[in-house]
């Protein structure tokens, strides 16, 4: 005789689980989940550890003179500290990763976010099993880009913060690329456009490789363009060079013999704006786009 046992859940006490096309893309891209979860680790550890160092980093970086005169200290005592470099370094890596997001984001959408389902006929399996294309784009898409905000947001505030004094000798002049897209709001449009412009190409060609390639040079051609095109994205300053001399803070545009064209720092704000606007309503047209591809295949 066997008995059966159950564990009774008391009313009002149910466990919340995930389910449908939601926890179908946890489980697929548990990898990719995971490797997130680790550079989110690591990128907060890391910023959090260079914020300690921004002091000691600043005080490695100021002019000395030999001997030491007018307080200024000794040069011997300045190269013997090297918070400076170590802290100058991890900046500089956390601000190329979250410049260069855009690639490996856009690259794993095409190819195993949409590209190597359609390849494989996954996607297939799950439109016949009630679930429809359109809800298992969206959940594709959706948990992604919630991740991508969230994680992308925290790294670039903790960023900000952990730079210090900003001073550029140590993290780079604002209008910098890699410093430009790290410091402000287009790192998360970078990556959203990433992975909209990644589903698209995978939607459309519908095979792994070919799609990642893809994805892959239309980011980098993007980058290229916005990077060349951005000083032209707001209105420049132009100033008189008589008796006067452009501050390093300042963005240079152009330049003849009695004028100079230029965007102070103040303009950075301006410019993130438009590029993020820029970038959003390329990922709402990819995203767009994409949509209405799948209705047309599947219709």
């Amino acid at each position: 005789m066997t008995t059966a046992l159950t564990t009774a859940t008391p009313a009002g006490h149910r466990v919340p689980r995930v389910r449908g096309p939601v926890r179908v893309v946890l489980d697929v891209h548990r990898t990719a989940l995971v490797v997130w979860a680790v550079a989110l680790l690591g990128g907060t550890s890391l910023l959090f550890r260079l914020a300690a160092l921004a002091a000691e980093a600043e005080r490695g970086n100021s002019a000395c003179a030999t001997p030491p005169t007018d307080g200024l200290p000794s040069c011997a005592s300045v190269e013997a500290i090297t918070a400076d470099q170590t802290y100058a370094t991890g900046i500089a890596l956390v601000t190329a990763c979250l410049a260069w997001l855009i690639l490996p984001v856009a690259a794993w959408a095409a190819a195993a976010l949409t590209g190597r389902e359609l390849e494989h006929g996954t996607a297939h399996l799950a439109w016949t099993q009630s679930v429809a294309p359109t809800r298992w784009l969206t959940a594709k898409l959706a948990l992604p880009a919630a991740l991508l905000t969230t994680g992308t947001t925290a790294l670039v505030l903790l960023g900000v913060w952990a730079r210090g004094k900003d001073n550029p000798n140590l993290v780079g002049d604002w209008y910098h690329p890699e410093v430009f897209i790290a410091t402000g709001p287009t790192a998360v449009a970078h990556a959203l456009t990433g992975l909209a412009l990644g589903a698209l190409a995978g939607t459309v060609l519908g095979r792994a490789l070919p799609a990642a390639g893809t994805a892959l040079a239309a980011t980098l051609l993007l980058r290229e363009l916005l990077e060349r095109y951005r000083p032209h994205l707001w209105p420049t300053v132009t100033r008189d060079t008589a008796g006067w001399e452009v501050p390093r803070s300042a963005l240079q545009v152009s330049s003849d013999e009695t004028l100079v064209t230029l965007h102070p720092r103040s303009h950075f704000w301006p410019i993130q704006y438009v590029e993020s606007g820029i970038l959003l309503a390329l990922t709402a047209a990819a995203v767009a786009g994409t949509f209405l591809l799948l209705r047309r295949r599947t219709a």
